[in-house]
């Protein structure tokens, strides 16, 4: 299953770039998701769904296959299950372009059904997507927002605070799709939010990795020459 979804930030595409590479807003961004893991290129998340009164968490796993930063382009391959209930895989193509001021955001997804899931037709999922990334953009927006009015010397952690934690804020499948679609497309919401999510965070995540490693090393040499 084909799926194109688009949404603009607005910040040029350089700044654009360097956001969206931010884990730590994105999660902030997204209702009920949450990066747990990153190794290398391979990154495990969750996604906490609500679906009436009942509560669920997602599980899923994704991993970075390319990233180009001269052609502003990552893709990513992931998957998602729900217990035996079925399974959902995904590679998502993210291409950022400039539009005037703004910076486009254009995804390409193909989405891949097994077990119950598989049943669902293109048009509930692409629009349960569309309202997902449509909130996702909405969130983000008002960060940078706050960022351009922030006091210049403010904490970056409450500079970088967002209505809501998206950790803690259960995504509300009934409100985002109606009642009846909801029930049908709760386990698929998943990697639709997770792979978003980890798409954009995954460079800067393993970038942070990264200046560990180069951290701790010169503590390694200085005991290795003790």
């Amino acid at each position: 299953m084909k799926l194109e979804h688009s949404f603009h930030v607005d910040e040029d595409i350089d700044v654009a770039w360097d956001v969206l590479q931010d884990v730590r807003r994105m999660a902030l961004c997204m209702p009920g998701a949450a990066v747990d893991t990153v190794d290398g290129d391979d990154i495990t998340g969750t996604c906490k769904v609500k679906l009436g009164p009942i509560a669920l968490t997602y599980r899923g796993q994704a991993t970075f296959v390319e990233r180009d930063p001269a052609a502003r382009r990552m893709v990513l391959e992931g998957q998602g299950r729900d217990g035996a209930n079925g399974r959902a895989s995904v590679t998502v193509v993210a291409t950022l372009s400039p539009d005037g001021t703004q910076t486009r955001v254009d995804l390409a997804t193909d989405l891949k059904l097994t077990g119950k899931p598989a049943q669902f037709g293109r048009g509930v999922m692409a629009d349960v997507g569309d309202r997902i990334i449509g909130q996702f953009a909405d969130a983000l927006a008002q960060q940078l927002a706050a960022d351009r009015i922030a006091p210049t010397g403010a904490d970056p952690e409450v500079r970088n605070s967002a209505p809501g934690d998206g950790a803690d804020e259960a995504l509300d499948l009934l409100s985002v799709a109606g009642q009846v679609a909801a029930r049908r497309t709760a386990m698929v919401a998943m990697p639709l939010v997770s792979v978003l999510l980890l798409v954009l965070g995954l460079r800067r995540a393993s970038r942070q990795r990264s200046r560990r490693r180069e951290h701790s090393s010169p503590r390694l040499n200085e005991s290795s020459r003790s």
